[in-house]
């Protein structure tokens, strides 16, 4: 192994950490601005806590777009949906079975669904153009417009604290920690790519898919270790839906997508696996630690095939 290929592992390492803690930072100064604001938690949850947990990745996305690795860019939207349903979901019902109920399973999981089918059959011809990111981008303010007029509120039960003088000043640092520290990320997994002689595609939709997921997994992770069972199924799911309609729609929308020949099985997937997940949400109303395992083992499998047979 020579030093250059050395050099990238490293700088992806610390990229994805300073992507997680620039991204956590972004999340809690963002609440608690618009909380000093009094902006409802409905629209907390919905904008500002969305964008804050998918802002890593929006940048690796529109990083990747605007250098013209359209297939990281596409790849890491997929690849984190498939990391955020399988891992991560799967991995916090294994240390607490989590309860679910009738609107986060057939209104959010009915919608996700349905976007990930439109995504997939937008992408069935290995492209993604303007005019369907615009149609991803619109039905994204249809779903929050739906959320805003029912008055439906959006929990969000990691403490934030209160407002602080510095918050806006530590927003825009944070901001710029994501966006920096995903550009090296970005290029970076490509140069491994290039080394490790698999695709710019299987690299985004795994190793930067993880990577851009970090502030969920850690998130997941520390509430579950700390007995705070508050982080919902739904919180997961709103997640894959900001990333399937506004972080792609918006790439699309700024330049058109093309993508390799593997997002095809990865799409067919992850379809199966928000199946699989509603499945699970309604039977009882809660996710098992059988059921996460099972979601855990999807995740491993696919990262396996990705590598070997892609």
């Amino acid at each position: 192994m020579n030093i250059d290929v050395l050099k990238d592992i490293l700088i992806v390492i610390i990229s994805i950490i300073v992507v997680s803690k620039g991204a956590i930072l972004l999340v809690d100064s963002s609440v608690r601005i618009a909380k000093k604001f009094k902006i409802s938690q409905l629209i907390i949850g919905l904008t500002v806590v969305a964008m804050g947990t998918s802002a890593p990745e929006f940048a690796v996305t529109i990083m990747s777009s605007f250098r013209g690795l359209t297939d990281i860019s596409v790849g890491n939207i997929v690849g984190s949906n498939i990391f955020n349903l399988g891992f991560i979901l799967g991995g916090t019902a294994i240390i607490k079975s989590l309860s679910t109920n009738k609107k986060v399973t057939f209104r959010d999981g009915g919608f996700l669904l349905m976007g990930t089918i439109i995504l997939t059959f937008f992408l069935w011809d290995l492209t993604l153009s303007r005019i369907e990111g615009i149609i991803l981008f619109t039905l994204l303010f249809v779903y929050l417009g739906y959320l805003y007029f029912n008055k439906e509120p959006i929990e969000h039960d990691e403490p934030t604290g209160k407002y602080n003088w510095y918050d806006p000043l530590l927003l825009i640092i944070s901001f710029a920690l994501v966006i920096g520290s995903s550009h090296f990320l970005v290029n970076s997994a490509s140069s491994l790519a290039k080394v490790m002689g698999v695709s710019d595609w299987v690299i985004g939709a795994t190793i930067v898919a993880a990577g851009t997921s970090a502030p969920e997994l850690a998130t997941a992770i520390t509430a579950a270790l700390r007995g705070h069972y508050g982080i919902s199924v739904g919180s997961l799911i709103g997640s894959d839906i900001f990333n399937t309609f506004g972080v792609l729609g918006i790439a699309a929308i700024m330049s058109d997508l093309s993508v390799d020949i593997g997002a095809r099985s990865n799409l067919l997937l992850l379809v199966a696996m928000v199946v699989l997940v509603i499945i699970f949400m309604r039977k009882g109303w809660r996710i098992s630690r059988g059921e996460g395992i099972i979601l855990v083992l999807i995740g491993l499998s696919r990262w396996v095939y990705s590598f070997v047979f892609t």
